[in-house]
């Protein structure tokens, strides 16, 4: 069985071609057999109940925690279970964030994602911050020269993202760390675009967070990532309160649970995450070298086609060193919507707009892009059918 195969939407209609990975993947029969058997056979709230059903969901839960720090070769107390990369985010902004004070720095890029600079931004108004952002390359690379002049014993974090999702960009994240640990800052990752490109040893990397989220990684919506340090999870307090996050209540005071359940309140997305967990044990089935080669393959053609293209300017690296299978484009003067319109009468699902990355549009004077994105299932028939659309769009937009 070819990976096509594996996704019931993909192998219900050859007609589909799917390049909006980068939004959302599909999703693998095994990780929908693992969602279903738990709503049919197992379903119950998960830690408080004694009952089989609520033992074999709280196995079941825990058990894919396992699995995704297995998968990134973490332990099962740095992987704190959020709805995603905005809300791991987010976290690390209130309770990493709590212990700033006013005159503090952190450092982000224009090259971000909005979820890695609203919260900044917000923890900044909030706690009298100074807000940096390291400036972006003609290439769509995140300039490093300019961290010299930028990072200084008042920067207390800098948070950038792994991947690029508009240029698909990979970030150099030892000179951002060497850079960091010169001045006692932290370090946090925002993996969302990186995680569906297979296996990762994040301890390896040296930072203090990395956020991701399970719909880009062949897993559900609303379940996501925040690895941590153990001993920045630690001296961190929560950010929500409520039930499962407590160790011992009185009228008077709360003492919180140890991490990573201190940062898991209330009623988890305990399918979301059996179906994160599943994922991973997928992901590690798979021959990710050959996979990387043909992603590679398929994103050279991509690249390759549009440089024939009257009009089309590829916004990011024109080369596959330091990529991902991520590649926007200007038609011309025409609105990205149309184009992606147009590209949808061919069966092609892209992406059109600014990718929630406002300031790097603005670095580029666009109003958006068009933006397709290569996954393990992605077959030279969707590139086939993806430049036979840019081809029309062209013609009847240009």
């Amino acid at each position: 069985m070819n990976l096509r195969e594996q996704f019931p939407l993909l192998a219900s209609d050859p007609g589909i071609h799917y390049l909006d990975s980068g939004a959302s993947s599909q999703v693998p029969q095994a990780v929908l057999d693992a969602v279903h058997t738990f709503e049919t056979a197992q379903r119950a709230n998960v830690h408080r109940g004694v009952h089989r059903l609520a033992e074999a969901a709280t196995a079941a839960y825990e058990g894919a925690r396992y699995e995704i720090a297995a998968f990134f070769s973490g332990r099962r107390d740095e992987i704190v279970l959020t709805s995603g990369t905005t809300a791991a985010i987010n976290l690390v902004a209130h309770s990493f964030g709590d212990g700033l004070k006013p005159g503090d720095e952190i450092v982000i890029t224009e090259i971000e994602h909005h979820s890695n600079i609203v919260p900044w931004q917000m923890l900044r108004d909030r706690r009298g911050l100074v807000l940096k952002a390291l400036p972006v390359t003609v290439e769509g690379r995140i300039d490093l020269s300019a961290l010299d002049g930028m990072v200084t014993k008042k920067t207390k974090l800098i948070a950038l993202a792994h991947c690029s999702n508009v240029t698909g960009a990979v970030a150099d994240l030892a000179k951002v760390v060497a850079a960091a640990k010169a001045v006692g800052a932290a370090v946090l990752v925002d993996g969302a675009q990186r995680v569906p490109h297979g296996p990762l040893d994040i301890p390896a990397l040296g930072v203090d967070f990395y956020a991701f989220s399970g719909h880009k990684m062949y897993a559900p919506h609303g379940i996501g990532v925040l690895w941590g340090k153990r001993e920045r999870l630690e001296a961190m307090p929560p950010f929500l309160g409520g039930g499962d996050m407590i160790r011992h209540v009185t009228i008077e005071k709360t003492t919180y649970a140890p991490p990573p359940t201190r940062f898991e309140a209330g009623t988890p997305n305990i399918s979301g995450a059996i179906g994160l967990g599943a994922a991973c044990r997928w992901m590690s089935g798979l021959d990710w070298k050959a996979i990387a080669q043909e992603e590679m393959r398929l994103t050279g053609r991509v690249l390759d086609g549009l440089a024939k293209v009257p009009g089309a300017r590829v916004v990011g690296p024109l080369g596959l060193q330091q990529r991902i299978g991520v590649v926007s484009f200007a038609l011309g003067q025409a609105h990205p919507h149309d184009v992606a319109q147009i590209l949808d009468r061919h069966g092609v699902a892209c992406r059109g707009g600014h990718h929630c990355a406002e300031p790097l549009m603005d670095r580029f004077d666009l109003m958006g892009t068009t933006r397709a994105s290569i996954a393990p299932y992605t077959e030279d028939a969707d590139i086939d059918a993806l430049l036979e659309g840019v081809d029309e769009a062209r013609r009847l937009l240009g």
